[in-house]
């Protein structure tokens, strides 16, 4: 009996000792998505990194892709178990501050090196990766076109990413509305002649075409580097459109609900260091944000495509109604 209250009563002053608290407190959940936690992306590294200098435990809860996890964020509100929110991109960004999804990240953007084609003053967002969007096409069954008009002029099947859903999809939504502006429905016409099939997410649209269902799917010009790096092969391409592609940037912030502030702000500071530099483009398979990051050989032969698009500011405007435009078109 001595024995059992002695136990009970060890147990807990361990509970309120100072040490348990401090454990308790040192738990950072992130929301991305499925494929920045998946075995090949960039997550696992970054937490053992990260875990490494904070003495803490990262948590992911991952969505299927940016859009869906705005979505999610959206939903939760006040409920949400997010302290830090990895995988939106530029063109959310106006949405979520509208929303009340962010904290202002309280970082100061001069001392983080970032490169200056991104001219990136946002004060509650910061940029840990950005790419172009492109489709990419087998060299060895295809012959690429050299603009979204020759696409369309083709019989090229196509598989792309829901705009409701996915950052790419969102991505080619900009990229239609920038190059076709009033005339967007009939060229949306055109492009839903040639689609297999519209994915929810990334992932399960990049899988289809490797698996032979279509001529093209939309990624990025960076997804050649990672079939030359991570298979050796050079078959996988971009096509270079001379009408030039929409750039996204991938972004980072904290949640206004987070109990961890200052470790949330932590990680965005970890996420444009050197060490997350170089862990990111051969994981994630994107662009440094800061400059002087070791990249592989690959990363040398990417095309270099002219910006196209919009503004934040322009596109939350405009979002919901270039999406019932789509949805319009692509249903006739």
């Amino acid at each position: 009996m001595l024995e059992n209250n002695f136990l009970r009563a060890a147990g807990l002053l361990l509970a309120l000792s100072p040490f348990s608290a401090v454990a308790a407190e040192q738990s950072l959940t992130v929301y991305t998505y499925s494929s920045f936690t998946s075995e090949w992306g960039p997550g696992g590294q970054l937490r053992e990194a990260f875990e490494a200098e904070c003495d803490c435990q990262i948590n992911y809860i991952s969505a299927d892709d940016g859009v869906s996890l705005l979505n999610r964020l959206r939903l939760e509100g006040a409920s949400t178990q997010a302290d830090v929110i990895v995988g939106l991109d530029d063109a959310l960004i106006e949405e979520a501050k509208q929303l009340n999804l962010v904290a202002d990240h309280q970082l100061d953007l001069a001392e983080l090196d970032l490169k200056a084609e991104l001219d990136w003053q946002d004060e509650f967002f910061i940029p840990f990766d950005f790419g172009y969007f492109a489709f990419i096409f087998d060299s060895e069954k295809t012959q690429p076109v050299s603009s979204m008009q020759e696409l369309l002029a083709s019989d090229a099947s196509v598989i792309y990413q829901d705009p409701r859903t996915s950052t790419p999809g969102q991505g080619l939504l900009i990229w239609m509305q920038a190059l076709y502006g009033e005339e967007v429905s009939q060229a949306w016409q055109t492009l839903s002649e040639q689609t297999v099939t519209v994915t929810k997410g990334w992932s399960e649209a990049y899988s289809l075409f490797l698996e032979g269902e279509a001529d093209y799917v939309l990624s990025y010009t960076t997804s050649p580097a990672y079939h030359q790096v991570a298979e050796d092969s050079n078959r996988y391409r971009a096509a270079a459109f001379s009408e030039g592609h929409p750039r996204q940037i991938e972004v980072a912030a904290v949640s206004p609900h987070s109990d961890q502030p200052e470790l949330a702000r932590d990680f965005l500071q970890f996420l444009v260091s050197q060490q997350a530099q170089e862990i990111l483009p051969v994981t994630n398979w994107m662009l440094p944000v800061i400059e002087d990051v070791n990249l592989p050989a690959a990363f040398d032969e990417l095309i270099r495509p002219q910006a196209v698009g919009f503004t934040p500011e322009e596109i939350h405007q405009q979002r919901q109604a270039w999406i019932r435009e789509w949805r319009s078109a692509v249903s006739q």
